[in-house]
Order: C-alpha cells, then sequence, then structure tokens
C-alpha cells in the first residue's frame, strides 16, 4: 500500500515545507493510522529521523548566530548577509589583517575581475580561481541585497545605465562588497554603520 497522501500535498508540501512541524505533523498523523506495510514504516522512519536533524539544524544555526553576533556584529548588521553567510565570511577569512587591501581579500576570492579587453571592447572576465567559499558567500549577499535593498537596487540600476549587464552589475557589486567586508572584519565595532552608496563612493 502506497502512503496516503494529504489533500493538496503534490502541490502544497514542497521542498521546505517538509521542514515545516505542520506538515511533519499532519503526514506523522496520516501514516499513523495507514496499514503499516513495510513503505509506511520506512516512511515514519525518515520522517523521525528528519524531526531529530531539524532539531539538531536549528540548534546548531542558533549556536552560530550567537557566535558570530558576539564576534562580528557589524558584519550579521550588514543587509543580506545573516549569520550563517556571516559565519562563513569570518571563518573562510580568518582575520582581515591577513591581507593589505581590500584588493588582495577580492584576489584570493576571486572576485576581482581580471581584464579581458580586444582591440575595441573594453571588458572583463570572471575568475574562476581563488577562495571559491568566500566567493559564494558574497555573491548570496549580493544577490540577496540586488533582491531586497533600496541602495543596492539603485547601484545596480546605475551600472546598468552605464551599459553593463545585470551579470557585470553583480561582479561589480561583488567586488565593492569584497571591499564592505574587508572594513567591516578589519574594524572591531564600527560607530556607524555605512550604506552602499558612501562605501562606493
Amino acid at each position: 500500500m502506497e502512503p496516503p497522501a494529504t489533500s493538496g500535498q503534490s502541490s502544497d508540501c514542497l521542498g521546505g515545507a517538509l521542514f515545516s512541524k505542520k506538515w511533519t505533523t499532519r503526514i506523522a498523523r496520516r501514516l499513523a493510522r495507514a496499514e503499516q506495510t513495510m513503505r509506511v514504516r520506512i516512511a515514519r522512519d525518515e520522517l523521525r529521523r528528519l524531526r531529530e536533524l531539524t532539531t539538531a539544524i536549528k540548534a546548531l544555526e542558533a549556536e552560530i548566530t550567537e557566535l558570530v553576533t558576539a564576534i562580528a556584529p557589524q558584519l550579521v548588521a550588514e543587509p543580506g548577509c545573516g549569520p550563517l553567510i556571516a559565519a562563513k565570511l569570518v571563518g573562510e577569512i580568518a582575520g582581515a589583517d591577513r591581507f593589505a587591501s581590500d584588493a588582495k581579500l577580492a584576489r584570493a576570492a576571486g572576485i576581482a575581475p581580471i581584464p579581458a579587453s580586444s582591440a575595441r571592447t573594453d571588458r572583463h572576465r570572471l575568475d574562476r580561481a581563488g577562495n571559491r567559499q568566500i566567493n559564494a558567500a558574497i555573491h548570496r549577499t549580493a544577490v540577496t541585497r540586488a533582491r531586497c535593498d533600496p541602495h543596492t537596487q539603485d547601484y545596480i540600476a546605475r551600472k546598468k545605465a552605464e551599459g553593463k549587464t545585470n551579470r557585470d552589475a553583480i561582479r561589480c557589486l561583488k567586488r565593492h562588497l569584497a571591499r564592505r567586508v574587508w572594513n567591516l572584519l578589519r574594524t572591531p565595532i564600527p560607530t556607524t554603520a555605512k550604506a552602499l552608496t558612501q562605501s562606493t563612493s
């Protein structure tokens, strides 16, 4: 016998919904009432394991949030940079003072663009070298800010008005965010939080 599907489960219970207490409780009840075939027993065991992992993940997230907020509250406060991304940056950068300048950090993270101009065009290409973990963390921050932060949206619009594609504008944004991260991690507790427009002026 197939494990019973709840009404609308195919469209509503997708992805992160399985981590919802509401959905796991509803599914657990349906499975408990079903005929206890091998498939149902396996499903119940998997659901139990999912609940245990979800609890463990939430506990670790809370612990990481507490630690990184104590170490780099200025980074956690940045738009688009939540505790987990901040923790990734703190861990991977391992001290901003290791880098003599923000350009050094950008190069180490593979964020500094590489000139790829020809006789008729002035352009840069993506650097696929460097620390991909730092690169990915800054990329997620850039994408989130481009979607939610008005100052960043204005910045992207200005870059597009200069003739850059959206991808090129995001690359420029990542380079400026590398500078921002470098400055924040070099400063234990800044007195003021500078907006993107201030840091890129």
